[in-house]
């Protein structure tokens, strides 16, 4: 399958990525077939710049594109793709082991009849 995504440049902690069409079992920074832009998130707004015709050419041959390709590319229509997704059902929490509060109350009653005892 064909992918639109980014591919990592640049050195640590300075990222600098490259809009690439790829096939999807290829590395993320490994083999490409086309070069369609570029990406700079450092500089302040972030830099992009892309070729929409090869965009509109790959996509019409079946490539996909990343979602942050897509919201790089057409944040307007990204954000309705969001708001059309179903949200995540929350992660089901194991309920918490405590200590019965019987067993505490059980101690300290015989504890009572002891002093009780004394007395």
């Amino acid at each position: 399958m064909l992918k639109i995504r980014l591919a990592r440049l640049g050195r640590k902690k300075r990222p600098f990525y490259r809009i690439v069409a790829t096939d999807s079992r290829s590395p993320r920074d490994g083999k490409f077939l086309e070069i369609l832009g570029t990406y700079d998130p450092l500089k302040e707004p972030s830099e992009i710049s892309f070729n929409k015709e090869k965009i509109d050419g790959w996509v019409n041959k079946g490539a996909q594109l990343s979602n942050r390709v897509q919201k790089i590319i057409d944040p307007e229509k990204y954000s309705e793709l969001i708001k059309d997704k179903p949200k995540k059902a929350p992660k089901k929490v194991s309920p918490k082991v405590e200590a019965p509060k019987e067993e505490t109350k059980a101690e300290e009653a015989p504890k009572e009849d002891n002093e009780d005892e004394n007395a």
